[in-house]
């Protein structure tokens, strides 16, 4: 039995994201949301929320046992990026790139 969650065009960057994402891939789901609450980094609340949304969906919609559940599938894919331009020294044009994430996590019963 299989759930996931997907939040899509988070203003955060990927390789960020990746960082914390990596940490929880292929736990259980207590233990994941123990090590996303004692990170002190944006994307680790925002991949909090979207894990919590998968356990929802998993046990409201496919009637599955929160105990049993792990994370089955965690990544960050690259959403669209906003180009941002501003003028820079000696009459150039600087830019600075805004970078956003999609979030995927699944997760499944053992």
């Amino acid at each position: 039995m299989e759930a996931r969650a997907i939040a899509k065009s988070i203003r955060i960057s990927p390789i960020r994201t990746r960082i914390t994402i990596d940490l929880i891939r292929g736990k259980n789901i207590d233990e994941a949301q123990a090590i996303l609450s004692n990170i002190n980094k944006k994307s680790a609340r925002i991949i909090k929320k979207v894990l919590d949304s998968a356990i929802s969906n998993a046990v409201n919609n496919n009637g599955a046992d929160r105990n049993t559940l792990y994370i089955k599938e965690a990544r960050v894919d690259a959403g669209p990026v906003m180009k941002r331009h501003f003028f820079d020294s000696r009459s150039h044009i600087g830019h600075r790139d805004r970078r956003t994430s999609h979030i995927i996590i699944v997760v499944a019963t053992k």
